[in-house]
């Protein structure tokens, strides 16, 4: 396969969809504070970055990750490796999340959801058949286990979420019996009343209660939730994008840039503007699923509507918890956000997609 027919059997407007969502975000966090250039300067950067990965990750044949275990564990082995180095450097903010080298700062958690995510496909692909087997069950759990715990006692529990729900989603993808997913559904409602009591921080607890009630504590825990409801409906029909000295009306919740980047694009664009955001992400998100159910390998199928899994839980956590309607978590908004590990790991991730349309056999 040559170089220029493989170009042409990318899908561009899957591309398109990405960078225009990434764009939106850009526009959105410019000028609304003194380092809102050096943000827009450096997302530029993770965009060329990101935008060669996916390229050479096209050209990379996947069928490498189907047919040989030893290279999703590979993969798998370094996330968890770098996971624990994770813990072992210096916080930032209160947490262990990110590998500082040299000025630059790297969060393994994000390149682990794409080892699970490739092992799992791995492991499902060969396994569905014998899915109703409560062994395959455990040990994929178990998979997922080691990086959800460790990214947990970063704390960050957010991750931790997306982790448990690729397991869960991948499960039902893979055909898991109602009585085992009953079973799941119930040691994960023990475990997360253990955790409520003995593994959860105090700061995390308090943001479940405030996301309940965020008028029980306006001031203190429930004020980011406050304020993330304010500036999102201060954009009313069309934003301030285009209003003069829009500078002079600052975004008032903190971390415009990644955690709350959906509402400042809510403030800064309107109504118009988010429907015009969620209708590209569907976009991209249709493109994928089509991938997904036209071809005919498993391994294929499962990346895929795994990769849908990974971006619709950032999605749904992150806007559930710029409107209040479900606990912050600190989790950006895919490829709305700024950050250079979630973009660049999901635009890897769309390389990867690229060389499943490419390389697979799709069915019309």
């Amino acid at each position: 396969m040559t170089l220029l027919s493989s170009l042409k059997k990318l899908d561009w407007a899957l591309w398109l969809a990405a960078i225009g969502i990434v764009l939106l975000g850009i526009a959105a966090f410019s000028d609304i504070g003194p380092r809102s250039q050096d943000f827009v300067n450096r997302q530029v950067v993770f965009i060329i970055v990101g935008t060669v990965l996916m390229v050479l990750a096209s050209f990379f044949d996947y069928r490498i990750l189907k047919n040989y275990s030893a290279a999703s564990v590979a993969i798998y082995a370094i996330a968890i490796i770098l996971l624990f180095i994770t813990l072992a450097s210096a916080e930032i903010r209160g947490v262990n999340s990110w590998i500082i080298f040299r000025g630059l700062t790297f969060e393994p958690s994000e390149f682990a959801k794409l080892a699970v995510l490739i092992l799992l496909a791995k492991y499902f692909s060969q396994k569905h058949v014998e899915i109703y087997r409560t062994k395959h069950i455990l040990a994929s759990g178990f998979y997922v286990l080691i990086p959800a715990g460790l990214t947990l006692l970063q704390p960050d529990l957010g991750s931790t979420i997306v982790f448990i729900s690729l397991w869960i989603a991948m499960l039902l993808f893979a055909g898991i019996k109602r009585k085992h997913l009953l079973a799941i559904i119930m040691i994960g409602t023990v475990l997360t009343s253990f955790a409520w009591f003995f593994v959860f921080e105090t700061y995390q607890r308090n943001r479940i209660i405030s996301f309940i009630d965020p008028y029980l504590d306006p001031r203190g825990s429930g004020y980011n939730t406050l304020q993330s409801q304010i500036t999102f409906g201060s954009g009313q029909m069309f934003g301030t994008f285009f209003e003069e000295k829009d500078t002079h009306s600052p975004v008032l919740v903190p971390e415009p840039y990644n955690d709350f980047a959906f509402a400042a694009f809510a403030k800064r664009f309107g109504f118009a503007g988010v429907a015009l955001l969620l209708a590209i992400f569907l976009f991209l998100i249709f493109r994928i699923g089509s991938i997904a159910t036209r071809t005919n390998n498993n391994f294929a199928k499962l990346f895929s509507l795994g990769f849908i899994t990974i971006i619709f839980t950032h999605f749904l956590i992150n806007a559930g918890m710029n409107l209040g309607i479900s606990p912050i978590t600190g989790i950006p908004f895919s490829f709305l956000s700024y950050g250079g590990s979630h973009l660049v790991t999901l635009m890897i991730g769309l390389g990867i997609i690229q060389s499943i349309r490419i390389r697979s056999r799709i069915q019309s």
